[in-house]
């Protein structure tokens, strides 16, 4: 049962990250539907925190799809931000992870409870920049995907470590194909 839902699960994440990369708003209906079974999973083999993550990989798809499709005169495009709010979210992610970890290592016999916390409250914030096209997304899950594929292959998890290392080097491209976007609209607007 554990291996169907592996299996799914990453086929359907597989045709999300591709359609994010190309920008096509089709990508969140795959993620919430990966997400959805992956939940599941997660939930099966006690990694709490990532089927925690992967309800909010629901959620965040159901912004992401309503920011994309929201009709604009000019489409949500690619954009950075300043190092101020860069040191927001990595003070708020590292705090909120460290409570997390404490919170599931207490109460619960949940495995791996701080990387598996580290790596699901950064997945938070990377997915919610996301959705916003902000290219640093790129650079969080080049780092959440290093840490995630050790979480995974701690606990056996052979397809979900296969996943992530696709991840990995689609972070790359995606990072790459946006930053490009980025300097063509600087050029156009400077």
């Amino acid at each position: 049962m554990n291996l169907a839902l592996e299996i799914t699960a990453v086929i359907m994440n597989l045709i999300y990250l591709i359609l994010l990369i190309k920008e096509k708003i089709a990508c969140w209906i795959f993620g919430i539907a990966g997400s959805a079974v992956s939940v599941c999973l997660f939930y099966l083999v006690g990694l709490y925190s990532e089927a925690i993550l992967y309800i909010y990989y629901i959620v965040i798809g159901i912004y992401g799809y309503a920011l994309w499709s929201r009709k604009r005169e000019t489409p949500l495009s690619v954009k950075s931000i300043n190092f101020k709010k860069h040191l927001f979210w990595i003070v708020s992610g590292v705090f909120c992870a460290v409570i997390l970890g404490f919170t599931f290592k207490k109460l619960t016999d949940a495995v791996n409870p701080f990387l598996d916390s580290f790596t699901t409250i950064f997945s938070f914030i990377a997915s919610y920049l996301e959705a916003n096209k902000i290219i640093s997304s790129w650079v969080f899950w080049i780092i959440i995907n290093l840490s995630t594929i050790v979480l995974y292959l701690k606990e056996g998890l052979i397809l979900y470590t296969l996943l992530t290392i696709v991840y990995l080097i689609f972070s790359f491209i995606g990072f790459s194909q946006w930053n490009k976007k980025l300097r063509a609209m600087s050029l156009q607007n400077g």
